[in-house]
């Protein structure tokens, strides 16, 4: 039996003061000063408006959360706008609706089967003085369902105005959601894979989806998979440029799919960061809080079927530290995050470094630059959403 379309509770923002403006002859509110990308390069505060309810919660520390409750289809609505460009090709946007509306039924669903008890999210994860390994996921937030920035998915109100197109995709998939084996997908999602899709359990806790699996994101996803968790394969396809679908530095396909703030670095597929001597000593001493001293080595110590580094020794003249899981080695190697986990690293003459890396993101599930490809191809949403999540249905749950 087919349910209700239920209503999303989103946390927009933490401060000590909310200003808020309503907009009575529109049947909306305005927060002052929303901090987007938090963490991010492209970290800045925006003024956004929002339709729904207003809910002003008081927190244990003296801040207060503004929380905004909404329809689930009009919240996908700004989220399809928020994290690409309302311009995307329908079959993209389709697709993304699907993905977007299953991975938060999915956390929803999760948090109630759990309720505090039992959950594994504490599963593989240790922190010792010769080991850091954590993980970091949605299930952090107790007052409300999802926040509004990247941690969870980008959610800015009508402040990214949505395009009829995107009204149309979202209403065209209205409660379609992938499953499995009776349970909703959690389907996610990243800017690049890189060429090769990553699987759940390297970058969260420590459990199998068999819909998100290492395949080529090309039309034969299933064929000379490289096997990338050797050290020297890995290194032959970073410094490689094998054709794939998210390979691509069409700048008016990638004006279609990415909102400003994404396109002020197109380098998705393949990038290189150089370090010069000592400024990486201090970038992870200033990152992770642990004095190496001078690092002398960094060894991959396992890395997933994409390539990517999920534990990573760091070995200095003070310190030698085990790292990871990917999300905690990139916050390490950057200001606000790396693109991705997936590189190799080696020292310059002169005692610098410099680091070559494949994709952005994590790279498990849909490929945003390979699904936006694929749709520019004349592939439907059904076909993309096969090829990233093979083994799902899609089914119509209200």
């Amino acid at each position: 039996m087919k349910g209700k379309e239920p209503v999303v509770r989103v946390g927009i923002m933490s401060a000590s003061e909310i200003e808020v403006k309503f907009l009575g002859d529109k049947n909306e509110f305005e927060l002052k000063d929303v901090t987007i990308g938090i963490n991010f390069h492209w970290e800045r505060k925006e003024n956004q408006r929002f339709r729904g309810e207003l809910e002003i919660l008081r927190n244990e520390d003296g801040t207060a959360t503004a929380v905004n409750a909404i329809p689930m289809e009009e919240y996908l609505k700004s989220v399809i706008s928020s994290e690409m460009s309302a311009t995307s090709s329908m079959e993209l946007l389709k697709a993304h609706s699907v993905i977007s509306r299953s991975w938060l039924l999915a956390q929803i669903d999760r948090k109630r089967r759990y309720n505090g008890k039992d959950d594994p999210k504490a599963e593989d994860r240790s922190e010792t003085e010769e080991k850091i390994v954590r993980w970091y996921d949605r299930d952090d937030h107790d007052k409300f369902d999802v926040c509004a920035d990247d941690h969870c998915q980008r959610y800015q109100g009508v402040t990214r105005m949505t395009s009829k197109t995107v009204e149309e995709a979202v209403e065209a998939t209205r409660g379609e959601v992938l499953m499995m084996d009776n349970e909703i997908c959690d389907a996610r999602f990243s800017k690049c894979c890189g060429g090769v899709m990553e699987v759940f359990q390297n970058c969260w806790e420590p459990k199998d989806h068999g819909y998100l699996r290492p395949l080529r994101d090309d039309e034969h996803p299933k064929e000379n998979v490289p096997d990338l968790t050797v050290e020297s394969s890995a290194k032959d396809w970073i410094e490689s440029e094998e054709a794939s679908f998210c390979n691509t530095k069409d700048r008016a396909l990638l004006e279609q799919v990415l909102n400003h703030y994404d396109r002020e670095d197109i380098s998705f597929y393949r990038w290189e960061e150089t370090f010069l001597p000592g400024e990486l000593d201090n970038l992870v001493k200033e990152r992770s809080g642990i004095d190496f001293g001078e690092i002398l080595e960094i060894t991959p110590v396992r890395r997933g079927p994409s390539g990517r580094i999920y534990l990573l020794k760091i070995s200095g003249t003070k310190k030698t530290v085990l790292v990871g899981k990917e999300l905690e080695i990139r916050k390490w190697f950057s200001k606000s995050h790396l693109k991705s986990s997936a590189f190799i690293v080696e020292k310059t003459p002169e005692g610098g470094w410099i680091m070559k890396g494949a994709g952005w993101g994590h790279g498990v599930g849909l490929c945003q630059i390979g699904a936006a490809v694929m749709a520019s191809k004349g592939y439907g949403y059904k076909e993309i959403l096969s090829h990233y999540f093979p083994g799902s249905t899609l089914e119509k749950i209200y």
